[in-house]
């Protein structure tokens, strides 16, 4: 079969012009889905950021944002947790991809308990770590038994809590999909390099590396955006007013104690445009680091 006849175009050229192909209207339930949870919503929260309910100008809510003392500051505080919390992340979830990338029960297991974090969500790991790491917690009272801190732990209702919460619920996320392209790389290659000489370290750096940056860009794009977004951490482990005082916490505020939907718009589209950003950089530096396959597939 020819490449002109097993691809389904949508629309198809005959003798009396353009033929629309029936099987384009299996997309429209997903195109509907599309508009109506991200295209409407995004349409709708730039249009009201531009309506500020105090009045003085169509740009009045980004000039109060980028001028108050209580607004600005919240941007580089989410910086503050998130850019750690993906490094962490994505860090760590490299040597635990390598170390258990072969497909046996031992690493199964492993597996499955670290990814336990995901099927618990924020807000029941929030208060797990209120009772663990807590001022009279397991923890500080374990360090206390076996005499090896003396003052007082505080891991919770601070800038750690939220960050420890962020890499708790983060890293599975970031471990999955580095293991999904670690796994996804021909063992073969490393093995023949070995043969020329290679060390471990020249392996990686050589081969797995180049081939895994798609897959840690995406692990760092992902894990970046869910740490950003933080609030239930924030406010269940940090302190709202002051350290963990996030930009998802600065619209919440706007919208739902000031009602102020138009300034809580503003800040959403500030902290979308931040994220965006941040992920363009990021994907921008892969493409100067590393342009040859997405994967050294097997087979």
């Amino acid at each position: 079969m020819s490449a002109a006849t097993s691809s389904a175009p949508v629309a198809e050229r005959g003798e009396r012009g353009w033929r629309f192909d029936a099987r384009g209207w299996l997309v429209v339930p997903a195109l509907a889905v599309l508009v109506a949870m991200f295209v409407y919503p995004f349409a709708y929260g730039l249009f009201l950021s531009f309506q500020p309910m105090d009045g003085g100008g169509i740009f009045a809510n980004y000039l109060k944002f980028f001028t108050e003392s209580t607004l600005w500051p919240t941007v580089w505080i989410t910086l503050k947790l998130a850019v750690p919390a993906t490094l962490i992340n994505v860090g760590m979830s490299i040597p635990a991809a390598f170390a258990l990338r072969r497909n046996t029960p031992a690493a199964k297991f492993v597996t499955m308990l670290l990814v336990v974090p995901v099927t618990l969500g924020t807000v029941l790991i929030a208060d797990g770590m209120l009772t663990y790491y807590g001022p009279n917690g397991w923890f500080p009272q374990a360090l206390h038994a076996l005499h090896l801190y003396s003052d007082e732990v505080r891991l919770t209702h601070n800038y750690w809590g939220v960050l420890i919460s962020l890499v708790i619920s983060g890293f599975p996320f970031a471990f999955l999909l580095i293991l999904s392209y670690v796994t996804g790389i021909d063992p073969t290659l490393a093995r023949a390099a070995g043969t020329l000489g290679a060390g471990p370290w020249e392996q990686f750096r050589l081969i797995y590396l180049p081939l895994l940056v798609p897959g840690l860009t995406m692990a760092a794009c992902l894990s970046f955006v869910q740490a950003f977004s933080v609030f239930p951490s924030a406010v269940l482990l940090g302190v709202p007013a002051g350290a963990t005082r996030v930009v998802s916490i600065a619209a919440y505020e706007a919208a739902f104690e000031s009602y102020d939907y138009s300034l809580a718009s503003c800040v959403a589209i500030v902290m979308g445009f931040v994220q965006l950003l941040i992920v363009a950089g990021m994907l921008g530096a892969r493409r100067a680091f590393y342009s040859g396959p997405t994967s050294g597939g097997k087979g």
